[in-house]
């Protein structure tokens, strides 16, 4: 998703919301649910947050006049109300008393063979394993960097963190990551 493709669906959410509210689904469902499962760390958890996302993104635009319509930077908005969505689950769950963790089926290609499905499933939870032991600034920073393909600019409005700060959340996490994969290459 490019910047011209969120510029057109801008002006055109700013003539109506109903008619390309669906397009605006189907651009960024897939990048915002594989970030959101990156931070929560399960599928089925992130596919409801995502879909949370984009109701509340719904109710917003509804109420905002075509001119503030206009004027949204697409990408980080959304990410701003995403990061809001699995903020305040968060929350929820820690009023909540502890259910057992259901085992989490990851997605693997059905032509896969078997070893590689094994692998592909084994390496996901490596790397959703890592991810949730980094620091919350760090891990926000990275999955919006590199799952969200934010712009530090974004980012930083997404988090209400300065430029400066996500810079070096992600430049942070990310060693961490590097330090934790050379070691799991070295053992």
């Amino acid at each position: 998703m490019n910047a011209h493709t969120d510029a057109r669906l801008v002006r055109r959410l700013a003539k109506d919301i109903d008619r390309t509210f669906e397009d605006l689904v189907c651009a960024h469902q897939n990048r915002l649910y594989s970030g959101i499962c990156r931070l929560v760390g399960d599928p089925e958890l992130a596919a409801d947050l995502s879909q949370d996302t984009f109701i509340r993104a719904y109710k917003a635009l509804s109420k905002y006049s075509p001119s503030r319509i206009r004027q949204l930077k697409l990408r980080g908005w959304l990410w701003t109300i995403a990061l809001n969505v699995v903020r305040s689950n968060a929350r929820q769950q820690s009023r909540r008393p502890r259910q057992s963790q259901l085992s989490v089926e990851l997605i693997a290609n059905a032509n896969s063979q078997p070893e590689t499905r094994a692998l592909n499933s084994e390496n996901e939870e490596w790397w959703r394993d890592e991810l949730s032991r980094l620091p919350v600034y760090q891990r926000n920073a990275v999955v919006l960097r590199y799952v969200g393909e934010l712009s530090y600019t974004e980012i930083a409005a997404a988090t209400k963190r300065p430029v400066g700060s996500v810079k070096s959340d992600v430049h942070r996490g990310l060693a961490v990551l590097a330090n934790q994969l050379k070691g799991k290459i070295q053992s």
